[in-house]
């Protein structure tokens, strides 16, 4: 398929979505891999993980970048070649980046039941503006609220990328609305203090396979 969505956040940062429909062999016909990472992929033990691998190399062509460009540091982080910042994430049959002149994290979730039953794990102050209470809208309303959260850890932690970040105890997200599409987040790890602008968006997959499930994708830039 080709791409999906291209998000325009200002004139240094751009987003794009792909949705994952070709084969493997499509895929990876179309793409240029280095050595480094064509190791990887031959690693990697199921073909959806290799799928979304390559859908993240055709993404970087359609900013002009191939896989040449990219390199990732000791701790796993990617980076670009030159002064841009880049964040990768995918889940399930999407794949997503970020390149800004900016400092950047970025995730997409499916929103799904499950994350209630593990909010007790990434979740601390957030409950004291998330209401618990299910009717069916309540419960719809909490995991997209509750998604929304886990992106925004996610994305940040993709940007501090520090060993012994915990979720729950050292990221805080703020209040906010669903239909305002931002709010502020903040890290306390050791003796470090940082905020974050969080957005976030649903996307639709208008896919009969995922019928009422929808993706949040959620976006960080460090102040």
């Amino acid at each position: 398929m080709p791409l999906f969505k291209t998000i325009h956040v200002n004139s240094t940062t751009q987003i794009l979505v792909w949705k994952v429909t070709e084969t493997y062999a499509e895929l990876f016909g179309q793409v240029v891999l280095n050595d480094t990472n064509r190791i990887r992929l031959d690693g990697m033990k199921s073909e959806m993980q290799q799928r979304a691998f390559l859908s993240v190399r055709k993404l970087l062509q359609e900013t002009g970048h191939t896989d040449l460009d990219l390199y990732y540091d000791e701790f796993g982080k990617p980076h670009l070649n030159g002064e841009k910042h880049i964040s990768i994430t995918h889940s399930h049959n999407f794949s997503a980046i970020i390149i800004s002149d900016e400092t950047v994290g970025i995730d997409i979730e499916l929103q799904r039941d499950k994350i209630i039953r593990i909010a007790d794990k990434f979740c601390d102050s957030e409950f004291q503006f998330l209401s618990r209470s299910f009717g069916t809208e309540k419960k719809e309303e909490y995991i997209r609220k509750l998604t929304v959260i886990w992106g925004a850890k996610e994305a940040i932690f993709k940007i501090r990328n520090e060993k012994g970040i915990s979720f729950k105890d050292h990221i805080k997200v703020n209040a906010f609305d669903l239909e305002v599409k931002q709010t502020i987040a903040e890290l306390h790890f050791d003796s470090l203090v940082k905020d974050f602008k969080v957005h976030f968006e649903e996307i639709d997959p208008s896919d009969s396979e995922q019928a009422k499930q929808n993706f949040t994708l959620v976006y960080a830039f460090e102040n």
